[in-house]
């Protein structure tokens, strides 16, 4: 099968074997969506080696249940190992011996066919078109911060960054009631927060008539920049939610930090269920993200319209079959 790779030095379009895993289904893939971290992967970010891609919907081929078959699905990313605490607990995104999909020591969905356990199959339902689906994975990251994060009409929130993640993360905060401000570089980005309720800024106006005024920031700019300006404009005894993944290191004021008392709150992966819920009711406007759409034939070339400057969502279309 063909599939887009990284060796650690290079992405190119490749031919490997089709995966067969023991106890897993097979699904076919219909569309992979190019995400912030597989930029960062190329970069050197988590070590990983091999197909890229975790954004994805497909259909069953092959499953030890045969009542997958030709179900249309999306796939939670993290792989426990199934026997430990906190897989028992029902929370494998913790294991220490995870897999994470086109992460950590697991082939990605950048490819004709991806390999998944059952359990972390979800059915999407008829309504969500595979456009909608292609954002479960990224949408349950930004639900994520309201299952770590009290928010609520009442809660000042501020949002760093106008890229993929940063959008959906700012219509989910809408939802809450927040009095939500944005900031990002392309105020044509914004304008989707904007008719959600939220003010936007853009970052390059300054901040510093908002220091210490947000009880909430939610970092989600890709770049060092983002957690010093958190720093600035969190109030004390406020609380800053990182979600950014970047490879390198990212200084920051440790003192400032301690004689404010903030509190930091590391956020990553989310549950599907809701996400797909918010997809399925209309709740989160998606397609406007889709900036670019490709082949999985295009290799290295969608990684490299992923990373232009303006672009949201590139779209890689792996199979004829679309819904």
């Amino acid at each position: 099968m063909k599939a887009i790779r990284f060796d650690g030095d290079n992405v190119a379009l490749a031919e490997i074997p089709v995966p067969v895993i023991a106890g897993e289904s097979l699904v076919r893939v219909v569309a992979v969506g190019v995400c912030n971290t597989d930029l960062e992967i190329v970069r050197g970010y988590a070590g990983f080696r091999g197909t890229l891609g975790h954004e994805f919907v497909g259909v069953v081929e092959s499953s030890p249940d045969p009542s997958w078959i030709g179900a249309r699905v999306v796939g939670e990313i993290n792989c426990g190992c199934g026997s430990c605490a906190r897989c028992a607990a029902g929370d494998p995104r913790h294991c220490s011996d995870r897999t994470v999909l086109g992460i950590v020591n697991r082939d990605g969905a950048m490819a004709e066919y991806v390999s998944l356990p059952e359990r972390n199959l979800l059915r999407v339902p008829d309504c969500v078109s595979d456009d909608r689906a292609i954002f479960v994975e990224p949408l349950a990251a930004a639900c994520e911060i309201l299952h770590q994060v009290a928010i609520d009409d009442s809660t000042t929130v501020a949002l760093i960054g106008d890229g993929k993640l940063g959008l959906l993360i700012g219509q989910v905060l809408a939802t809450t009631g927040a009095r939500l401000t944005a900031y990002g570089r392309h105020r044509s980005k914004l304008a989707v927060l904007e008719t959600k309720g939220a003010t936007v800024r853009l970052s390059s106006d300054g901040h510093e008539d908002v220091r210490g005024a947000f009880d909430v920031v939610v970092e989600a700019s890709g770049s060092t920049s983002g957690f010093a300006m958190a720093q600035a404009i969190v109030r004390p005894r406020g609380t800053i939610v990182l979600k950014s993944t970047i490879h390198g290191d990212v200084p920051f004021d440790a003192t400032s930090l301690i004689v404010n008392e903030v509190t930091l709150v590391g956020s990553r992966c989310g549950r599907f269920e809701w996400a797909l819920e918010m997809l399925e009711h209309g709740v989160v406007d998606v397609e406007s993200m889709i900036s670019r759409r490709m082949r999985l034939d295009d290799g290295d070339a969608v990684l490299a319209a992923a990373a232009e400057p303006g672009v949201l969502k590139v779209l890689v279309e792996v199979g004829d079959e679309r819904n």
